[in-house]
């Protein structure tokens, strides 16, 4: 039976998604085109009508986790939550998405993504950027609603938040997942959140 044919970003979605699964289990070395069509249950060729080349494909990764990280904002703040609430469930959401997606962490901290690919280097700066924009813009409606302390630097508050989640990440992916990273981010979370609650 011919396998469905499916919409190109539909299809290069699921080619993003099999790449960030094989960095995940293999590193970056373990990542090829044919082995992301054979996950995707294609055959090698199949891939060359999306990506030319492993860093076109790489380039779509980032842009998957780029997605994720914003959808995990949207989704976050979703039914009316205040602003404290908002930031915990992100951070909740963002320990989640590195525990069930092992490659980001090897993407974003690997330094041969980077090498000789400036313009992804660029993507990924102006991507956790943008998700430290969105968490800054959340702790100002925090300050506006007199939830949080005013006189807090809204940036500075964005750099903790995101700080108390990525040494769990790496201390996780050090110690192939001995690090119970959702136990530690609640426990962040609490001291977190009582020192940038309003008194």
């Amino acid at each position: 039976m011919p396998r469905e044919k499916l919409d190109t970003a539909v299809r290069q979605e699921q080619f993003a998604e099999a790449a960030l699964n094989i960095v995940g289990a293999y590193g970056l070395r373990g990542l090829s085109l044919a082995r992301v069509a054979h996950r995707v249950g294609l055959v090698p060729s199949a891939i060359y009508r999306h990506f030319s080349s492993k860093d076109e494909l790489l380039d779509a990764v980032v842009d998957l986790i780029r997605g994720r990280l914003m959808g995990n904002v949207t989704e976050a703040c979703t039914e009316n939550v205040d602003a404290l609430e908002c930031l915990r469930r992100l951070m909740m959401r963002h320990a989640r998405l590195i525990r069930e997606n092992e490659g980001i962490p090897r993407i974003i901290f690997s330094e041969e993504i980077f090498v000789a690919h400036p313009g992804r280097k660029a993507a990924v700066y102006e991507m956790v950027k943008g998700y430290l924009k969105r968490v800054g813009e959340i702790v100002q409606r925090g300050q506006e609603d007199g939830q949080i302390r005013p006189e807090l630097d809204q940036s500075t508050v964005s750099l903790m938040f995101l700080g108390m989640i990525q040494p769990a990440a790496i201390l996780w992916r050090l110690s192939d997942g001995g690090i119970d990273i959702t136990k530690h981010v609640e426990k962040a979370w609490q001291i977190f959140s009582e020192a940038i609650r309003a008194r």
